[in-house]
């Protein structure tokens, strides 16, 4: 069995944006740090990170008496990760 490898940065970054796109461009920030595998002190920190790069918007909606959130991806984050898939299909098309 091959030992667990640590994930980079923009794999981090990468799997974030495609958990929000993969729920239709908008997702809770619960759901996405199970969906993300982060917890709670990272998501915040790279939310925080892809909201400064234009990346993600984090929208607050009133539901009843509560105030949630909804994290929602970004034309740029969109950008990433179409740009993010084709770097990776072109190294792996080089056994890297």
């Amino acid at each position: 069995m091959p030992a667990k490898t640590r994930r980079s940065r923009m794999e981090l970054v990468f799997d974030i944006l495609e958990a929000i796109q993969n729920r239709g461009g908008q997702i809770k920030p619960t759901h996405l740090m199970y969906k993300s595998n982060l917890s709670h002190k990272l998501l915040t920190n790279y939310l925080q990170e892809l909201t400064q790069k234009e990346m993600v918007e984090v929208r607050e909606y009133q539901q009843k008496k509560t105030v949630n959130k909804m994290v929602h991806i970004t034309e740029k984050g969109l950008g990433f990760v179409e740009e993010y898939r084709k770097m990776r299909e072109f190294t792996s098309a080089f056994g890297l």
